[in-house]
């Protein structure tokens, strides 16, 4: 038989979180003695200390911080319980939450959910635009759903659903053009390069070839684009997002003796399958079939 109560744990979660007794009353809009009560029961039935207060001052002790990481998977899990239950008494999810890299498709991602739209017009859909691993940190704070990434995750599902070519263009005008040989990474050290930040807020990182002594760095891959069609840098840009500029010949690929493309696998991510609603896998569908025949770069130039 239990010893403990998820109602003691949520307590004591809330203390942590709250910084001490006093704060997370504020918080969980309980009395400051209800919380005592239910933490000094589960540190009885436990047999350990959980805090040290020290003044005004609440510390884990030792034994506190490794029961707090079980704590959080046991409340974690019942919380998911509670969705799934949720998901099957409604039926049809209220809401879809889509975080898309911005290399994606846009356009792929559009015609899918339209079909989604079509079969499930109730549903309400919020599309987070993301960078790199942004993606995958949306999924991990349960901001989002699903989502489309360079990256598969850590921990949870992924689905790999296409290869994506990048190529290295620039203004048909750019003085890199003009050169008329081809180009090594040395030729390209001296010019701007135009570069997309990760929109993630803790674990940001770095890709492809970053050896320009200029660089500048915006945070949507359609500000990339708008300065190189300005002719205002090089770079390495999906080859699906420059389609127009590539058949007008505003922008050209970049005659590189060695890396001017390069395939990235992306991935359809989320955290558990049991939460996926009939809405979602419509849409996993879609964007399975939308990516079986996109174009590359020979076929637009």
């Amino acid at each position: 038989m239990q010893k403990t109560t998820l109602e003691q744990w949520r307590m004591f979660k809330a203390v942590v979180d709250a910084g001490g007794f006093n704060q997370a009353a504020n918080v969980v809009h309980k009395s400051q003695s209800s919380i005592h009560s239910a933490v000094n029961k589960l540190e009885e039935n436990l047999g350990v200390e959980l805090f040290l207060v020290e003044g005004r001052k609440t510390h884990l002790t030792q034994a506190g911080k490794l029961l707090l990481r079980r704590g959080e998977y046991l409340l974690e899990e019942v919380q998911r319980v509670e969705h799934i239950a949720q998901s099957l008494g409604c039926g049809v999810e209220s809401e879809l939450r889509l975080a898309v890299d911005g290399a994606f498709p846009q356009d792929v991602v559009f015609s899918a959910l339209e079909k989604v739209s079509a079969l499930f017009p109730q549903i309400r859909i919020d599309i987070f635009d993301t960078v790199l691993s942004g993606t995958n940190e949306l999924i991990e704070t349960n901001k989002a759903d699903i989502g489309v990434s360079p990256f598969p995750m850590k921990s949870g599902l992924n689905e790999e659903i296409c290869l994506l070519e990048f190529i290295a263009v620039a203004h048909k005008n750019h003085p890199l053009h003009q050169l008329d040989r081809q180009l090594t990474y040395e030729d390209l050290k001296s010019y701007r390069q135009i570069i997309t930040r990760d929109s993630a807020s803790h674990t940001k990182v770095d890709s492809g070839w970053l050896g320009s002594e200029q660089q500048w760095t915006v945070s949507h891959l359609r500000s990339s684009i708008d300065l190189i069609v300005q002719g205002l840098g090089y770079a390495w840009l999906p080859t699906q997002s420059i389609k127009g500029p590539l058949q007008s010949g505003t922008v050209k690929p970049l005659l590189l003796t060695e890396g001017a493309k390069r395939s990235v696998s992306f991935y359809l991510n989320y955290q558990d399958k049991d939460l996926i609603g009939p809405a979602t896998r419509e849409f996993l569908g879609e964007i399975r079939l939308l990516t079986l025949n996109m174009p590359t770069s020979e076929d637009l130039v």
